[in-house]
């Protein structure tokens, strides 16, 4: 069993966004992504799915070939080789669950 709070995993950079494990299994992983206004993970391809979860603040999530704007309580999930990106216009924190890999 795995007892957590997310708060006490953030972490902010000025530079870039950080990402967190929260928790590594044989069938997902789950990260904690923050970030700062105006920081971005520029749209690429991954070959795992992923379920997004906007945990706080507001930003744009970039799914295939849409963007969603997201704030807090909002999901978005990208399939295996499925382009994905984040940009964060209000201070940001998101939990991914992805498929093991």
């Amino acid at each position: 069993m795995y007892i957590g709070n997310l708060n006490d995993l953030a972490e902010f950079s000025d530079k870039s966004h950080t990402k967190k494990d929260i928790l590594k299994t044989g069938g997902f992983n789950s990260v904690l992504v923050c970030m700062e206004d105006g920081q971005e993970i520029p749209p690429h391809p991954e070959p795992y799915y992923v379920l997004f979860i906007v945990y706080e603040g507001k930003g744009v999530i970039t799914h295939g070939g849409e963007k969603s704007d997201v704030g807090p309580g909002s999901m978005v999930f990208a399939g295996s080789g499925e382009i994905r990106g984040i940009r964060c216009r209000e201070r940001m924190k998101i939990v991914g669950i992805q498929e093991a890999h």
